[in-house]
């Protein structure tokens, strides 16, 4: 694995280095700062020279660098330099060469703890706070109680988890975020479309709780053994989906159920995607004339396909225009819109979109003639963002969560949901 973890400055030098094998050569740090630092542009983040393999990621004025001669999972290694920066700029804020430097002892403690013998071990921050703090003072250090504590933390199967949490009032809170993805052509036909989503959850919960959500993806509805045809109708098919590593994955696999214990505060439950049945909030229909070469007349045409009930906040749709634009006529039925001469485009600001509605634009467009007047003009697509609450394009739903604690207390749940628009593009 690695044999080295070194912090270079932009001049060469060497600020820290910790090797933990003894196979690479000693200049190395020579040879990356002629090869990388040198260099007049900074590409790919991996570098081989001779048998020598450089993994680097800078971070402000300083490259963090992994060293080795084995043939390493690349993905392994970035993700810990990244959660090694995570790590320290939990200890001492902003990682750059002044940090680095007020540092030294600090930063060795963790290089010894978070590897050995080139393999990544713990990094949790939680607990190498346990033990490291940046007094490098260790908390009754001859008590064999809390001793027992750090190693069970840093060895057992919860170690993102004290146990020792209370809370006055226990709560938990999940919000459901998607980004939905469109691409559409200027007849109305969908190009592309999917949804990622995410589910964030803040814990306020005492003691050591186990919670199990469970979600309408297809599988658990197919699975049980009662269920109808609008049920199996209603639910969705999840293209991949990845986990915090609290999820008890062996029961999400018998029975679906999502099951684990949370850590303390706000964190990523689970991410996932689907392209499948994706609801699009807003249809847009536009229509594009160029009337001979000095105006070029819009209309588009917005509508809600979500329910009365629900409505969509900061919305903004941005209308291209030529680039040898003069100067623009709107008129709208809701929201206030404004030619944007530095963004080539109309931009139609909508603050609150009630569902099951319609609203257009008509614009005339007014041309400079004699610039650029021999130009074909491309056409670049409308986009639009916005943010629709308590709605998921991708249909996905709470069934139920649940909270079990020994000490059986009652725990507050509350469920949020939150569609916006990730790369929401119409073709005109």
């Amino acid at each position: 694995m690695i044999s080295a973890i070194t912090f270079i400055n932009e001049k060469g030098s060497i600020l820290i280095s910790r090797m933990y094998r003894e196979d690479i050569p000693k200049n190395f740090a020579e040879s990356f700062r002629i090869e990388v630092i040198a260099a007049k542009e900074i590409g790919c983040p991996i570098k081989q020279m001779e048998d020598t393999i450089f993994m680097f990621q800078r971070i402000s004025n300083i490259f963090i660098v992994a060293v080795t001669k084995k043939n390493v999972n690349a993905a392994l290694v970035f993700e810990f330099l990244k959660t090694l920066v995570s790590v320290l700029e939990s200890y001492f804020g902003s990682v750059n060469e002044n940090s680095i430097r007020n540092n030294f002892s600090l930063i060795y403690e963790i290089l010894d703890e978070t590897i050995d013998f080139g393999y990544p071990q713990n990094s949790s921050t939680d607990i190498l706070k346990l033990y490291i703090n940046q007094e490098n003072f260790r908390q009754d250090k001859d008590s064999a109680e809390t001793a027992k504590k750090i190693a069970i933390k840093a060895t057992g199967v919860i170690g993102w988890r004290k146990d020792d949490i209370f809370y006055p009032r226990n709560e938990l809170f999940l919000d459901v975020i998607e980004s939905v993805n469109l691409l559409m052509s200027n007849s109305g036909n969908v190009l592309k479309s999917d949804v990622a989503g995410v589910i964030v959850m803040k814990s306020q919960l005492s003691g050591m709780p186990e919670c199990k959500l469970g979600l309408n993806d297809k599988v658990a509805i197919e699975e049980q053994t009662t269920k109808t045809s609008k049920a199996r109708d209603s639910a969705i098919a999840l293209d991949d989906c990845t986990f915090h590593q609290c999820v008890k994955l062996g029961k999400f696999d018998s029975d679906r159920t999502i099951s684990f214990i949370p850590p303390d505060g706000v964190f990523e439950l689970m991410k996932y995607r689907t392209t499948e049945n994706v609801m699009l909030p807003f249809k847009v229909m536009p229509v594009v004339k160029e009337q001979g070469g000095s105006t070029v007349e819009a209309k588009v045409t917005i509508r809600a396909e979500f329910s009365e009930k629900l409505f969509a906040s900061k919305v903004v749709i941005r209308i291209p225009v030529p680039k040898n634009t003069a100067d623009t006529k709107t008129s709208t039925t809701i929201g206030r819109a404004k030619y944007d001469p530095t963004a080539e485009a109309i931009v139609w600001r909508i603050k609150r979109f009630p569902g099951r509605t319609e609203s257009s634009i008509n614009a005339e467009i007014n041309l400079i003639r004699g610039v650029d007047s021999n130009k074909t003009w491309s056409r670049p697509p409308i986009s639009m963002d916005f943010q629709v609450p308590m709605y998921t394009s991708s249909g996905l739903r709470v069934r139920f969560l649940k909270v079990f604690e020994k000490s059986n207390y009652e725990a507050v749940k509350w469920v949020r949901y939150i569609t916006k628009a990730g790369s929401y593009q119409i073709r005109i």
